[in-house]
């Protein structure tokens, strides 16, 4: 099939950031279709919320001349990912807010509008950047609180039968009142958010409908209210599709992928290979399912389907570390953070799983194969070790497509993304390879290059910058040790990287442009 011009997708992102933007935006340039964007003055800027009602009047008025909206609702309903932890807004207010969608569905029927909600997250750590200011003395805390609500949940149900009245009790009685029941209440809201969201699935104004945990795990308050929301889920006719499952900051991406397929009549379609199969059966550090799991739901988010076929694109997945080791520092400590460097120590265990990796996706390019790689052996980072060896191999650059950052979901996510995307464009005669290959090279510079070695001396991504000077000096430093890479990693002195800056004046997330000619 193809196309006469460029689709054109109303794209209402989760924040500000680069990956929230950049990245669905370059998954769309790989098939040749563009996002509309808000304006930058309407956005959030960290800890200051964008302005929802602006933007809900940008989206009504600028959806109809485009070919499908994707959107946020925290963004829709609060005014961004932070925001939707931290503002005042009454339930009503952020309630009233997604009428926008019904308005849209009901004044352009056949527009396709497609959305993700979040699961409020309690983070296990003392940091208050993206939380309540409670969070640097009660964080943890909290966290602790909803994982024992959930298991009070599970033992009601008859799934568990680990009763914890005495911790629960215990811990109650430790934590302030009135933090317990502002904490509370933010998630109490955003629950009913999340359950309108399902009605509007059900009206058929959604579809589909990706409601999504960030930063969660296998017991938490956010996984306890999944199991409400699927409840719902199952009890309301809903034509369209509801999937639930751990992700964040790549879901828009999958949603751009879904879109194009949807527009340009295309289903991709994968092979999922694993040279540990035992590691499908784990759960990733930050998740709450496990990977097998996660994969297949990925795939359906993005449109995809799991076939057999020798000839299908194969989706390798580097499965996750049975020590569930993390590349990031952790905030171990309420008076500040603390980065364990033994988490940096690679074993022979870790070397054979490098290789095993590397012949699976040497086979499989060896036999004609398309490769897409989910390295997600790490959070927060890719594994240096498999990198190295397929790029010892000469084989690195010939994958389509690579994620190795943040959460298990958010790697997995961007791959599968940006691999649809090239099956996508492909079939319709629109396919951009150099949008395609900036994509490979702006991962492999950022989750490797950036993620697992420039970032560590900045407390290994959890250190925010003094001021401007010292911002700027680790800009420079780094973006002279990334341009390095890429230059070692492609063989190419004419390609480069400059721009570099740090979104939110922290080391955890950087972005950059590489500069250089990619056709």
């Amino acid at each position: 099939m193809t196309s006469t011009r460029a689709l054109s997708l109303a794209f209402l992102p989760l924040d500000e950031r680069p990956v929230n933007i950049g990245l669905p935006a370059g998954v769309a340039a790989i098939a040749g279709a563009t996002l509309a964007l808000p304006p930058a003055e309407l956005l959030p800027q960290l800890r200051q919320p964008g302005d929802a009602d602006g933007l809900g009047r940008w989206l009504e008025s600028t959806a109809p001349t485009t070919d499908a909206v994707i959107a946020s609702l925290d963004m829709l309903c609060y005014g961004g990912l932070i925001a939707a932890r931290t503002t005042a807004d009454t339930t009503l207010s952020a309630l009233t807010r997604l009428d926008v969608l019904r308005r849209l569905h009901v004044a352009h029927p056949a527009l396709p509008l497609c959305a993700v909600s979040l699961v409020m997250r309690a983070s296990n750590s003392y940091n208050p950047q993206e939380e309540p200011e409670y969070w640097a003395q009660h964080g943890m805390e909290l966290h602790k609180l909803g994982a024992l609500h959930h298991r009070d949940l599970l033992e009601a149900l008859g799934a568990s039968h680990a009763g914890n009245a005495e911790a629960l009790a215990a811990l109650r009685a430790v934590l302030p009142g009135e933090i317990v029941a502002d904490f509370e209440r933010r998630r109490l809201r955003n629950h009913h958010v999340n359950l309108e969201a399902i009605a509007l699935a059900s009206e058929g104004v959604i579809d589909p409908l990706l409601i999504t945990a960030d930063d969660t795990a296998e017991h938490s308050a956010g996984s306890a209210e999944q199991v409400w929301l699927k409840q719902w889920s199952h009890v309301l006719p809903i034509t369209g599709e509801v999937l639930m499952y751990p992700g964040a900051d790549e879901v828009a991406a999958v949603l751009v992928a879904r879109q194009l397929g949807a527009r340009f009549g295309v289903t991709p379609r994968f092979t999922v290979e694993c040279a540990d199969p035992p590691g499908m059966q784990r759960i990733a550090k930050y998740e709450n399912s496990p990977m097998h799991e996660a994969v297949d739901r990925q795939l359906r988010a993005s449109g995809s389907v799991t076939v057999t076929n020798p000839a299908a694109m194969a989706l390798v997945v580097h499965a996750p570390d049975p020590k569930r080791r993390d590349h990031c520092g952790m905030v171990v400590e309420k008076s500040g953070t603390g980065h364990d460097s033994a988490q940096s120590i690679f074993d022979a265990d870790d070397a054979a799983e490098a290789k095993k990796t590397a012949d699976l996706i040497a086979g499989l390019l060896a036999a004609g194969r398309e490769v897409a790689l989910a390295d997600l052996r790490y959070s927060n980072g890719a594994d240096p070790l498999l990198i190295e060896e397929l790029h010892r191999r000469s084989i690195l650059l010939e994958l389509v497509a690579y994620g190795g950052w943040n959460t298990a979901g958010n790697a997995l996510g961007s791959v599968v993304a940006a691999a649809a995307a090239i099956q996508i464009g492909r079939a319709a005669g629109t396919l951009d390879a150099a949008a395609a290959r900036r994509v490979l090279l702006h991962r492999l510079s950022e989750d490797f290059a950036y993620m697992t070695d420039a970032r560590r001396p900045l407390n290994a991504g959890v250190y925010t910058f003094a001021d401007r000077a010292e911002e700027a000096a680790a800009e420079t430093a780094i973006g002279a040790g990334l341009d390095a890479t890429l230059k070692r990693l492609t063989g190419r002195d004419d390609l480069g990287i400059t721009a570099v800056r740090f979104p939110w004046h922290r080391s955890f997330e950087v972005d950059f442009t590489i500069v250089g000619d990619l056709s």
